[in-house]
């Protein structure tokens, strides 16, 4: 099958399409036919080898986190799919590699694809979505009347965590820049902040939760903008112990972790409130109940741009520079 692959960390040249066997398909695995593969900025750091402490992968290494696809061939003790199926997923961790013709994954991080969106649509969704959902409904447990700070309202996690907010009842702010407030109020942020002229700091007071993808300064002042009790939860780091046993790292790990994290921790300590990392994962189950809410209308897909399969490379170099708005997507077939 052909497939986009990088054969080193760091590499120059970045990645390349390659030929490489078609995965094979376990017990209680769907081998899906990809028609469309999400890009995101998670891609670009691991081929950077920003997770390879953690997540050690081998190469050729097939790139990749989203996928849309009809499923060719199933496992023998598969039996929530068949033949035929349209679905849609985030595979787990360690079984990445979207960016190709096929994949094979576990039946449980899989889902039906969403009725009335394209395969692009639908490939845009997995990562973000069940991280949005992560984020508020399991960990922040975000409850109607609350107030929530959603950063980077324009980006991929952004454009579908204040729309799930929304649906939960919240109040929700976050920021982007004036000419992109229509795209987020249309989504149904609340507050609107321009981050090139206003400081949200000076703004927010006394919120419940923040979702948190930028960088540590920013973690500081969100920490500050939290009621007492109120909860951070940061999909951009530094990840915490809770991270390192999810994962189960190695031990001499553990002690490495705890440092990244003790400052956030401590400062979060002194604030009254809580600090947690999240990592997000694959959950099938959950990615239904997101169909539900797709398929309701209460969620809509939004979406940047669309790239050839042969241009996996510029898309993956356009989602780095951090100018799309909503969803990059790779059309495969």
């Amino acid at each position: 099958m052909k497939a986009f692959a990088i054969d080193r960390y760091k590499s120059k040249d970045g990645g390349g399409i390659v030929d490489l066997p078609q995965p094979e398909v376990g017990d209680s695995d769907v081998l899906v036919q990809i028609h469309a593969a999400g890009v995101n900025l998670v891609d670009a750091k691991i081929a950077a080898g920003e997770f390879k402490v953690f997540l050690p992968y081998r190469f050729p290494l097939v790139l990749g986190n989203d996928v849309a696809g009809v499923v060719v061939e199933v496992g023998a003790r598969v039996r929530r799919f068949k033949a035929g199926d349209e679905v849609y997923a985030r595979p787990d961790t360690d079984r990445i590699g979207t960016f190709a013709e096929f994949i094979s994954m576990n039946e449980a991080d899989v889902a039906i694809k969403p009725r009335e969106l394209t395969m692009a649509e639908a490939a845009s969704i997995p990562l973000v979505g069940l991280t949005a959902w992560q984020a508020l409904v399991e960990m922040a447990k975000l409850q109607p009347g609350q107030k929530v700070f959603i950063q980077a309202g324009t980006g991929g996690v952004g454009t579908f965590a204040i729309q799930l907010a929304k649906h939960l009842g919240a109040t929700v702010a976050t920021t982007a820049s004036a000419a992109n407030f229509e795209l987020v109020k249309a989504l149904g942020a609340d507050v609107l902040i321009d981050y090139k002229t206003q400081d949200f700091e000076t703004v927010l007071h006394g919120y419940d939760v923040v979702l948190h993808s930028q960088d540590s300064k920013t973690l500081d002042k969100s920490l500050r903008v939290l009621k007492p009790g109120g909860t951070l939860i940061s999909i951009s780091g530094p990840p915490d112990p809770a991270f390192a046993e999810e994962i189960n790292v190695r031990w001499f790990l553990k002690p490495i972790i705890r440092v990244l994290s003790f400052g956030a921790r401590r400062k979060a300590k002194r604030l009254n409130v809580i600090f947690s990392f999240l990592f997000m994962r694959a959950n099938g189950d959950q990615l239904s109940e997101i169909t539900s809410l797709i398929d309701q209308g209460v969620i809509r897909p939004v979406m940047d741009r669309v790239f050839p399969f042969d241009e996996t490379q510029q898309a993956l170099d356009y989602v780095e520079n951090g100018r799309a708005k909503g969803k990059v997507v790779v059309n495969v077939r």
